[in-house]
């Protein structure tokens, strides 16, 4: 079982600081729609991946997604895994992408 911490953001400013935060190390964003069955399913493997991980809303935080969607430039599904360096996106995936180990290999990739 993994040991992630969910960190759910619902403002600008908290998404503000995760992008600064990647200029420090990774961090992981991941856009989950509640009502749907794929991303439930992303959500039960998201779960299993240790370390920090921001969970955002998709039906809650469109403005954040907008703004994911704008500052990366990888279009918008849900549900979606991105990790950002240095405030830039340098791993994504989406729908039956996500999984464990996919994110896993990701987050240990240099």
């Amino acid at each position: 079982m993994g040991a992630n911490d969910f960190t759910t953001l619902t403002e600008m400013a908290e998404l503000d600081d995760w992008f600064e935060r990647s200029r420090e190390g990774d961090v992981v964003l991941f856009l989950h729609d509640y009502w749907c069955p794929i991303s439930s399913r992303a959500y039960e493997e998201m779960s299993l991946v240790d370390g920090e991980i921001a969970l955002i809303d998709v039906a809650e935080g469109r403005e954040l997604t907008r703004s994911i969607q704008a500052r990366t430039g990888v279009k918008h599904e849900s549900p979606q895994v991105l990790i950002l360096r240095n405030a830039r996106a340098r791993w994504a995936a989406s729908h039956g992408s996500i999984t464990q180990q996919a994110v896993g290999e990701a987050i240990a990739a240099p």
